[in-house]
């Protein structure tokens, strides 16, 4: 018996997804556990497997589709199968991406709100206020028997908002023309016809930037419609034209992080404490680290290509350097809960990584417990696996304490935002080469900027410090890190 498959739930946070790929086609048969399609979540692109065995009887939705979780996305059943009440019921065949992001909240609105649909807007308003009584000359039509309404009262104003009368328009009816009465006005002396036009506004709207192509002629249609807001950014008042922006429509993992980081800033009251750490014998370490594992290193056959050596980063050392610290200081390894604060017995520090579609933080598990070598490879194959979207959800949640590092692309120093539920971030920026003086005398070395962002309902000013005291203490006595 032929039956739908949804949109599973791929990830703890997932709401929707967008559908990559289609790895099955119409027709295909299918065993449980076979690979139907790739989606894109807000953490990774997962892998969306059968439950069941069957046939691909209907594919219900187009590759780049976004899918709200639950929904219908293919037709599975036995080859022949009639399922036409199935398809209609789903929907009736493919879905395709919605224009916008909140389309569903959106279209539900107008419905509502019908005899206000001609309301001004936003974009709108960007244009000289109409006076009231300009409208007056548009009501022309013989009186009708209804008592006469006050001027400038809310309900003349819906009747006049309602569409011109017959007789302006050459008898063409206004009724479903998403216009203000501006937009209208403006439109009737110019002799343009809104009847049959579609504009660049949200749900097809005419708006004041539409008139000059109607004008000439050029109706916007749909799909070439703009964005809500991209009219008005490419018109402003004054005739002045600006180019139209380049528009980028949300990822799930853009969203996510729109709306974590927003949540972050709004919730978790922040404050900073920003060290300079003495680099140079940090810096040195690494050089002879490196140096004792190319000598190591396997060797390259003769007429072979040459191996790459392994290398470790100064991040990778931060990384041993941090989990030390917060070991020496558990009270920085905590998160905030309503009802107490949680000292983790753990040390996962989150690795922030940038990807195209934005950041992911890998988790390196129990990092105080690793060598720096052990990390240096678990951070390239995490950050690898990020870069091609094949991180599993476990992989990149449940940290205890992030770290952010913009060092190699030359930023100084900076303040990252908490990655909740964590009560701190560490913010690493470059090694900077600077005169510092030691023993009296001003030498070249080294400096390496450090900003701790922490969560003051878990963190205090003085935990803080102590912890950045620990981390400066290990990052200038560096083999410290590898004994420790």
């Amino acid at each position: 018996m032929a039956k739908i498959l949804d949109m599973p739930k791929l990830s703890p946070t997932m709401e929707e997804g967008v559908l990559a790929t289609w790895h099955k086609k119409e027709g295909d048969s299918v065993e449980v556990d076979d690979l139907l399609a790739e989606v894109e979540t807000d953490k990774a692109t997962m892998e969306f497997r059968a439950f069941d065995k069957g046939t691909i009887l209907k594919l219900l939705v187009e590759p780049g589709a976004t899918v709200k979780l639950g929904q219908a996305v293919a037709v599975l059943g036995e080859k022949g199968e009639d399922v036409s009440d199935l398809v209609a019921k789903a929907g009736g065949g493919a879905a395709p991406a919605p224009k916008k992001d909140d389309g569903e909240k959106k279209d539900e609105k107008p419905a509502k709100k019908e005899p206000s649909e001609e309301a001004p807007t936003a974009e709108d308003k960007k244009e000289p206020a109409e006076p009231p009584k300009e409208e007056a000359p548009a009501k022309k039509e013989p009186a009708k028997p209804a008592a006469p309404i006050e001027k400038g009262s809310p309900l003349s104003r819906t009747e006049r908002d309602a569409g011109p009368p017959p007789a302006e328009g050459g008898g063409t009816s206004s009724e479903r023309v998403l216009a203000s009465p501006y937009v209208r006005k403006v439109a009737r002396e110019r002799g343009i016809d809104l009847a049959s036009a579609s504009g660049s506004g949200e749900h097809g709207r005419i708006v004041p930037g539409d008139l000059e192509k109607l004008a000439r002629g050029e109706p916007k249609s749909e799909e070439s419609a703009s964005p809500k807001g991209a009219d008005a950014l490419a018109k402003v008042p004054g005739g002045l034209s600006l180019a139209a922006p380049e528009v980028r429509k949300l990822s799930p993992m853009r969203k996510t992080i729109a709306r974590r980081l927003t949540q972050s800033k709004q919730t978790v009251p922040h404050f900073y404490l920003t060290i300079d750490v003495d680099a140079e014998e940090l810096s040195a370490l690494r050089e002879r680290i490196n140096a004792e594992l190319a000598a190591a290193g396997p060797k390259a056959k003769p007429g072979a290509e040459p191996v790459k050596p392994e290398k470790i980063s100064v991040n990778d050392l931060l990384i041993k350097a941090v989990a030390g610290a917060l070991v020496r200081v558990p009270e920085c390894n905590a998160s905030f809960t309503e009802e107490a604060i949680l000292i983790h017995r753990r040390v996962d520090v989150s690795v922030a990584v940038a990807i195209p579609d934005g950041l992911v933080t890998p988790v390196v598990r129990n990092a105080d417990q690793k060598s720096v070598v052990a990390i240096a490879r678990e951070v390239r194959d995490l950050a690898s696996r990020a870069r091609a979207k094949k991180l599993k959800p476990e992989e990149m949640s449940d940290g205890t304490f992030s770290i952010s590092n913009l060092g190699m692309f030359g930023i100084d120093a900076f303040s990252a935002v908490i990655n909740p539920p964590e009560g701190a971030i560490l913010a690493v920026g470059q090694t900077r080469d600077e005169p510092v003086v030691k023993n009296g005398q001003v030498v070249p070395g080294k400096k390496l900027a450090l900003t701790l962002s922490c969560d003051h309902r878990v963190v205090d000013g003085a935990v803080g410090a102590a912890f950045l005291a620990e981390l400066r203490d290990l990052l200038e006595h560096p083999m410290r890190i590898l004994t420790g």
